[in-house]
């Protein structure tokens, strides 16, 4: 199995991590590899990685340039990864390595595409639990997959999981609702524990939880549209097109009705509703030849993830 592990300025619980996970799979006598994904510290974190790999040669290291988020250090550290089962858990010893044999058997043995913590029991203040369940809640309603904890950085996956999607941005927090639209429906939940931080302090604020709404709409979009956008396009435009129009005929309509009937009317264009008409038309327009442009886009581009790597350890 491969244990994915980012990290930002955890110098201090790196040693005291890995030997934990050292002891807990080494009892249940499974083979393993960690790869701790060094997201630009600034703090001894890639020296204490050199050290620790130095006795353990189960550590690879991977050691970016500079910050680039925690996505693409799971980004990268999916696509160095050779296990059967991928897990990923965070550095701060607030995920235990205890859960790691029963989520290697809930992906082996029970066939699970994906299986996510769920921290039940939390330590975290109140201003972090209250918009958390919010998120939570927001998510499963939009993506219809019921788990508790969407953003609980221990998972495990098959290897077909994480090698079929790509991370990016802040997609980190909705890696379920990218492999479900990935096609990998069989996605289970299990209680965790959740330990109080030990070292250091948190690395995210509340505008995580900005970022993460607008990632949610933004991964919802592209994964219903991205290989078909005017679909969606299309049918913005076609409709803001004919609301435009109907309007139009309707005012010219009623003016040439009134004329003829000798009765008194207002110019179309006196009227505020034809150039609410004219808007329509115009933004429907827009619109369609947008979703032109969109298309031929998804067909000649994709997204790469390139991110500038300064070292690596223990990787061919």
């Amino acid at each position: 199995m491969s244990i994915v592990i980012p990290l930002l300025n955890e110098a201090e619980s790196l040693p005291e991590l890995t030997r934990w996970i050292h002891r807990v799979l080494t009892q249940h006598g499974l083979t393993y590899e960690v790869l701790l994904i060094d997201d630009g510290s600034t703090d001894d974190s890639w020296e204490v990685i050199e050290d620790l790999a130095q006795d353990d040669v189960h550590l690879r290291g991977i050691r970016f340039n500079r910050n680039y988020g925690k996505s693409a250090a799971l980004d990268t550290g999916f696509r160095a990864a050779q296990g059967r089962v991928v897990c990923t858990m965070d550095a701060d010893l607030q995920d235990s390595p205890e859960e790691l044999p029963e989520l290697y058997r809930m992906i082996t043995q029970d066939g699970y595409d994906l299986v996510s913590g769920w921290k039940k029991k939390r330590f975290d203040p109140i201003s972090k639990t209250i918009p958390t369940k919010l998120f939570n809640g927001v998510t499963r309603w939009l993506s219809g997959i019921q788990l508790h904890d969407f953003n609980c950085g221990l998972k495990a996956y098959n290897h077909r999981v994480v090698k079929a999607v790509e991370v990016y941005g802040e997609m980190h927090r909705y890696i379920p609702v990218i492999a479900k639209w990935a096609g990998f429906r069989k996605i289970g939940e299990k209680v965790v524990q959740h330990q109080e931080r030990k070292y250091g302090t948190t690395k995210f604020g509340l505008e995580r939880f900005v970022y993460g709404f607008l990632d949610l709409l933004s991964i919802t979009f592209v994964s219903r549209f991205r290989k078909r956008p005017m679909h969606f396009f299309g049918t913005v435009g076609t409709l803001s097109f004919l609301v435009g129009m109907l309007i139009t005929l309707w005012l010219v309509g009623e003016k040439l009705y009134l004329a003829a009937h000798n009765l008194k009317a207002r110019s179309v264009t006196d009227q505020p509703l034809f150039f609410l008409a004219l808007v329509a038309v115009i933004v429907g327009v827009q619109v369609f030849v947008a979703g032109f442009l969109a298309e031929m886009v998804s067909l000649s581009g994709s997204r790469k993830n390139q991110y500038l790597i300064r070292e690596k350890l223990n990787l061919s």
